[in-house]
């Protein structure tokens, strides 16, 4: 009898300790599971051949280069190219000018 129990007891543990394991290993989404989740929420409503037209397109498309906003990165690519030849004080109000405008 105090097997059975013991047997129990430990099977309840382990359950419990493995339904707890995929909430605590739980990864942040990669882009294309964040992609999948946008294109799902905008194809609600749609249903069959339309809705996976829909969604074939949707996960398929790339975004637009020319309308992404600029990253700093790139934006300092840019000015510190644009300020060659500038030196001191000039290049200093030069490179704040240059980053804090909107691209």
């Amino acid at each position: 009898m105090k097997k059975i129990l013991a047997v129990c007891a430990l099977a309840c543990f382990a359950s419990a300790a493995f339904a707890a394991a995929p909430e605590a290993t739980s990864a942040p989404k990669t882009a294309q599971q964040s992609k999948m989740a946008t294109c799902n929420t905008d194809a609600a409503g749609k249903k069959g051949d339309e809705r996976k037209a829909f969604m074939k397109e949707c996960l398929t498309a790339k975004p637009a280069a020319a309308s992404a906003p600029a990253t700093q990165q790139s934006k300092m690519k840019t000015c510190n190219a644009d300020a060659a030849g500038k030196k001191g004080d000039e290049r200093k109000a030069f490179m704040k000018e240059c980053l804090s405008a909107p691209k």
